[in-house]
Parts: structure tokens; C-alpha cells; sequence
């Protein structure tokens, strides 16, 4: 039998870009006798897996499958699923660098081993990677992402965002924004570097398609000159004065840039605004008390100053914008006062790409389900130490 993941790897890159799904259904059908072959992507909530290869699918024995599969989405582990008639099913995530693309399911008319098991991740994996690159030339997978139309504000927010979780030996990172199909001004924006890891959360101001071109700009700004070698001061002060000569003072975007040394864990920040940033450590939630500066494009040549703080292995640290916490659905007391407490003390035993989910959900709840008033974003890190490992399941 040819050697799997080299030939899965061989038919992805000689795929056209919106085909790569196919490529796969045909290795595995031809090659490694499978049924069935689907592949299911996360949609932009992350609250369901949507099919590729047949969108029109929902058949009763397929919706029966959407448990397991969230299952092995969620815990990123193979499932198995042997049946009476001597058929099996597996499912595997579709995951890279750390970034949960979806799943992977496959029904072959025998029972599955180890070695199969195996094969079948590195295939996935290997399609995750296709996946992500094919991104860039085709709309085929964003469309089968959505459930419904995204505003114009909200094409172009998930258009800039980075991903939606990465991860690495120090840490794991996943953001979260909503509502996702029509938010408008909040993001957030990160970057891996040689020993460096770069995290900011933006509320932006106003709606709709003003406040995305605002954070469009913010964030473009942030990156040219991130990637120009600037630090995190030089980051902020470029966007600032860059948001302060297109609109004059008139409009300006809180920000919270963070620099993470991913050798020590020692945290550098700049408070220019509203995020929050709070610790998750053995059980207790804490703010993480920083001094607030003015927020980017207030006022010309405006300068920022760096505050420290440390990390420890098993360290969770939460941002979220104002959105999150100052949310005050019907006259009630903040989402930030107790419930957000409340819910990220219950993320403890999840990895940070749950914990987003679990927080966001609860912030739903508190506004009794009903469409969030302002736009919301939560990024949470989980900071593992220099050992590596899943720091997370320790706290």
C-alpha cells in the first residue's frame, strides 16, 4: 500500500484550491477502502460543524453523527465508532498549528486499527494545512462555514482576524468574537515570533462599516509596525498617531497590547483603553491591575509607557472587551460584576479553545438569549511554561 500521507500530500498539492476536499474523498476511497468520506468545518460561532462535500446532507443517520463529531472537535482526539453490520466510522480533527479547522469522517465497510487511526490523522492534518492556504484563493470553504449572511462590518473583521487558536510548546491561545455575523469595531490580532508571542484586543468604536474600517486601519497599523521589527511601544504609538491624522481626534480605539516572552513568561503590556485582562490561578480569578492610558488617535504624538507582569506554569490569563464585561442586559448589574467570574472559574478543567465558548455562552445566557447589544470579544491564554505539556488540565 503507497505510503499515505505522502500521497495525500502529493494529490492536495496537484488539487485546484476548491477541490481539495475531493482530492482526499478519492485517495481514501481508492486507496484505503472507505464508504464514506466527509469533512465537516467549524462554523463562525463554533457551534456546529457544517459539511463540504454535500451541503444539502442533514439525513437522519448524518444528524445522529454531529455529537460525535463535536465530541472529537472538541476533545481533539480520534473517536471510533464500530457498528453491528461490521462497519466502522472515525472521526479525526482537522486542526493546524493549533487552529480546530473541523473534523474528518470516515465510514469503511471493516473494522479499524491503530495504524488506520493514525494514517487517517496524518491525512487530516495534512488537509488542515491545505486548507488553511487554500483559504487565500477561494471562497468554497468560508461559504461553507456560515450559517447566514455576514454584514459587510463583519466580512471584513473575520477577513483580518488571524485565526481562531494556536498553539505552541509555552502556550495555547484561542479568541472568540461575536455576534459573529454582524459584528463591527472589536478584534483581536496576535503573532508568533522567534521567542515572542503578541497578543492585542481592540474595542472599537462606533458600528457597522465605520467602526471596521477604524479597526481595519488600528490593526493594519499595529502590524506594519510589528513586522517592521517596532516594539510593542513603537506598535501603539504608530497606530495612534496614524488613527489621530486620518480622523483628527475625532475618532479613537481602545487597545490592549500584550508581549509575551514565551522563554520566561514575563508579560510586557501597554493599557491604552478599555480590554481587560483578568488570571485564572488555582481556582481565583484576579484583575490584573495595569495603569490605563489614553486609547490610540486621541491626541497627536501621543507616547506610551510598558508595564510588566509575570506568568507562572497553569497561569490562564482572559481579555475581553467591553462588550463582556460592562454587558448590562435589561438594567442589571455588569456581566463583569460576578457571572463573568463565575464563568471563567468553570472553564478550569477545559483547554482555552473551549473555555472562549464557554464564556461567550454564558455571556448569552445573561442576556436571556436574546442578540448581544454590543459587539464581544474573549481571547484566553493558557500558559504552559517553558516544559510545554497541558499546563491547563493542572489547575
Amino acid at each position: 500500500m503507497p505510503d499515505a500521507p505522502g500521497a495525500v500530500s502529493r494529490a492536495l498539492r496537484e488539487a485546484p484550491p476548491d477541490q481539495l476536499v475531493e482530492a482526499v474523498d478519492r485517495y481514501l476511497r481508492s486507496t484505503l477502502g472507505a464508504s464514506r468520506v466527509e469533512v465537516l468545518l467549524a462554523d463562525y460561532r463554533i457551534a456546529g460543524l457544517l459539511p463540504v462535500l454535500d451541503p444539502e446532507l442533514p439525513d437522519a443517520g448524518f444528524l445522529a453523527c454531529q455529537g460525535v463529531a463535536q465530541r472529537c472537535f472538541s476533545s481533539q482526539q480520534p473517536v471510533l465508532d464500530g457498528r453491528d453490520d461490521g462497519h466502522c466510522r472515525v472521526w479525526t480533527p482537522v486542526t493546524a498549528w493549533g487552529e480546530r479547522l473541523g473534523v474528518l469522517l470516515v465510514e469503511f465497510p471493516h473494522a479499524s486499527d491503530a495504524g488506520l487511526v493514525r494514517r487517517l490523522g496524518d491525512i487530516a492534518g495534512d488537509l488542515a494545512t491545505a486548507l488553511r492556504a487554500a483559504d487565500r484563493e477561494t471562497d468554497r470553504y468560508r461559504r461553507a462555514r456560515r450559517r447566514e449572511r455576514l454584514t459587510m462590518a463583519a466580512e471584513m473583521q473575520w477577513d483580518l482576524l488571524p485565526g481562531r487558536s494556536v498553539t505552541h510548546e509555552s502556550f495555547l491561545l484561542a479568541g472568540q468574537l461575536e455576534p459573529a455575523y454582524t459584528v463591527g469595531g472589536d478584534h483581536f490580532d496576535w503573532s508568533v515570533d522567534a521567542g515572542r508571542l503578541t497578543v492585542t484586543v481592540l474595542n472599537g468604536t462606533g458600528t457597522g462599516l465605520a467602526a471596521a474600517l477604524l479597526t481595519a486601519l488600528t490593526v493594519n497599523a499595529m502590524r506594519n509596525a510589528r513586522r517592521s521589527g517596532g516594539s510593542l511601544v513603537e506598535q501603539a504609538e504608530l497606530a495612534s498617531d496614524t488613527i489621530y491624522y486620518q480622523h483628527r481626534g475625532r475618532r479613537h480605539v481602545a487597545t490592549l497590547l500584550l508581549s509575551v516572552d514565551t522563554a520566561t513568561g514575563r508579560v510586557r503590556a501597554v493599557d491604552a483603553g478599555s480590554p481587560h485582562v483578568l488570571r485564572l490561578r488555582g481556582g481565583t480569578v484576579t484583575p490584573i491591575t495595569l495603569e490605563q492610558q489614553l486609547p490610540l488617535g486621541m491626541f497627536a504624538e501621543t507616547r506610551y509607557d510598558v508595564q510588566e507582569f509575570d506568568l507562572e506554569p497553569g497561569d490562564r490569563l482572559f481579555v475581553v472587551s467591553d462588550g463582556v464585561y460592562a454587558a448590562c442586559p435589561g438594567g442589571h448589574e455588569t456581566y463583569g460584576e460576578r457571572a463573568m467570574t463565575r464563568s471563567m472559574r468553570s472553564t478550569r478543567l477545559q483547554p482555552a479553545t473551549e473555555a472562549v465558548g464557554t464564556v461567550m455562552r454564558e455571556l448569552f445566557a445573561y442576556h436571556a438569549e436574546t442578540d448581544l447589544r454590543d459587539d464581544a470579544v474573549v481571547v484566553c491564554l493558557d500558559w504552559r511554561g517553558t516544559g510545554g505539556g497541558d499546563g491547563w488540565r493542572e489547575r
